[in-house]
């Protein structure tokens, strides 16, 4: 029966819509659906005379701009739905939400499928809802004969998916379900060459999901995502927002923003998230995850999250630009506890003009951190970032690049890998950086080596504050960004080495790299770090080998 009422009410929703209705002659129409009081013979158009399920449309009613469905708070229901070229307008969208008190109704399938399906629709807000798919996923947004617009999803929950241990990467060519996803937008590969434009999706949680919000535009008429980079002719996805949203205990990644021009995911937080260590038995990697990254994409930034957790062996990093993605920001990120920091992989030519800036990483070490890999990064700008207790920090494949005002620390036996040869014809400019536990790299030696003098505490969000008499506070080199405030949220005063703008301010009594050395202490670091070259210059002989 839930089935036939899924079939009929798909069928409904797919020949009923119009394309586009004025705001002069919109419907507006409430349809109530209570599961435990309502009943299908009722007119469906008040809370007294809501219906019990889907079963109660008929056919007559139009699904179109202005029209609401609402769901009763408290109450479960059970269905797959698909709507096809379903209109609102912007200022009378199609909406799908609740009513009443008390827990946010439940959207749920017991099928291996999605529990709501979207292809060729625009304007549509759907918000304060649960979704829970024990076998299948949540929305699945395709176009497959014109470009979607304004979709809004805001305060849905997300939960009770698929989230177990699997061998390979997650099937994300065919929807929501197979990805083990909360929202699919399109797939990779896409079925075809028309956007999803204005998505917002905001105030959202995902938990005990594999995956959360997976965006892809279009990549070429062959709709092959692995051509050469002179057959890609994509057609990106413009306007995304995701925006306060919080993503925990996921085997695998909350955002992934793939072929989209101006995206933005701000204010977001991923915790737990890519828990699947991706390796089999013998410690071989099969798949690799990230939380929230970057594949193909173009003038789009992530900023203010918080990403911490991640465990996937091969990947695991919080900066991430990946595959042909150019011009690309991370700023204002506090990563801490993560496999890495960073790695960055370009398909077959070096990408561009990305930048990493004012971010906080804290204990991101089981593995090490790559500013780039594969075929590099070319005019890349990382600065104003503080790096705590890192593994080795990997200085390769850049070209033309600005590395400037940094605190890396790598924590005791790691260093700063890099290659001599390389920068000699590079074009990189390396300045104004501080080094600590780790000798300065030969590509950098007119930068600083002390100790930062940092505020300290408990909290990791205050601690990497520097302190009042901090030799990094005005030692940095100016840039002209247009930035205004520090990682820390304050006013930016002074050109400060690290994430901190700053005059300094007072040190607590738990202190963190405090103290100014004195005379001794600074003759043995430097007998300590001596023995550090040789190590340095070992490993890198048998890495270039």
């Amino acid at each position: 029966m839930k089935k036939l009422l899924c079939v009929i009410f798909s069928v409904i929703f797919i020949f009923t819509a119009v394309p586009f209705v004025s705001a002069e002659s919109v419907n507006k129409v409430t349809y109530y659906i209570d599961s435990v009081d309502g009943d299908n013979s009722n007119s469906g158009t008040s809370e007294a005379e809501a219906w019990k399920d889907l079963g109660g449309f008929t056919g007559e009613q139009a699904l179109t701009a202005g029209v609401s469905v609402l769901f009763k708070c408290g109450g479960t229901y059970d269905f797959k739905v698909e709507l096809a070229d379903i209109n609102g307008t912007k200022e009378n969208p199609f909406v799908i939400s609740s009513y009443g008190e008390g827990e946010r109704p439940i959207l749920t399938t017991q099928e291996n499928d999605e529990i709501l399906t979207l292809i060729d629709c625009s304007y549509i807000t759907i918000s304060n809802l649960q979704m829970v798919a024990p076998n299948g996923g949540g929305i699945w947004i395709d176009t497959l004969n014109k470009t979607s617009e304004g979709i809004i999803i805001d305060n849905v929950y997300f939960h009770g998916m698929p989230n177990g241990k699997v061998n390979n990467r997650d099937d994300m060519s065919n929807g929501a379900a197979p990805a083990r996803a909360a929202v699919m937008v399109k797939g990779l590969p896409a079925r075809s060459r028309y956007a999803v434009n204005d998505l917002t999706i905001k105030n959202c949680e995902v938990y005990d999901c594999a995956n959360g919000f997976m965006i892809w535009g279009s990549w070429n008429d062959e709709q092959n995502p692995w051509c050469e980079e002179k057959d890609a002719d994509p057609i990106y996805n413009t306007g995304l927002l995701i925006e306060g949203c919080y993503f925990h205990e996921m085997d695998a990644e909350a955002v992934i923003v793939g072929i989209c021009d101006g995206a933005l995911v701000t204010n977001c937080r991923a915790i737990n998230t890519c828990q699947g260590e991706g390796v089999d038995e013998n410690g071989e990697i099969l798949y690799f995850t990230a939380a929230m990254w970057f594949w193909g994409s173009e003038n789009s930034t992530i900023q203010y999250c918080e990403i911490a957790g991640q465990k996937n062996f091969g990947d695991g990093m919080t900066v991430d630009f990946d595959s042909c993605t150019n011009n690309c920001t991370y700023q204002y990120i506090y990563s801490h506890d993560n496999m890495r920091f960073m790695c960055n992989n370009a398909k077959e030519s070096p990408q561009k003009n990305n930048t990493v800036r004012y971010c906080l990483s804290v204990n991101d070490n089981g593995g090490r951190s790559a500013i780039a890999s594969g075929n590099g990064e070319d005019n890349f700008n990382f600065y104003n970032n503080t790096i705590i207790n890192c593994a080795d920090f990997h200085m390769r494949y850049l070209t033309n690049s600005f590395v400037a005002n940094n605190i890396i620390i790598p924590e005791d036996g790691c260093i700063i890998l890099y290659n001599l040869q390389e920068e000699l014809s590079a074009g990189n400019t390396y300045t104004n950086n501080c080094y600590g536990n780790t000798l300065n790299p030969v590509v950098d030696m007119n930068s600083m080596n002390v100790i930062p003098n940092f505020v300290g505490g408990e909290d990791a969000l205050t601690a990497y504050r520097l302190a009042e008499g901090s030799e990094l506070i005005g030692a940095g080199v100016e840039i002209e960004d247009g930035l205004t405030e520090d990682f820390f949220g304050n006013e930016i005063t002074e050109n400060n080495i690290g994430c901190y703008g700053g005059s300094g301010e007072v040190a607590t009594e738990d202190k963190v790299n405090t103290e100014n050395e004195d005379a001794v202490e600074s003759l043995i670091r430097m007998i300590t770090t001596a023995f550090k070259i040789l190590i340095q210059e070992i490993r890198e002989l048998i890495y270039d080998l």
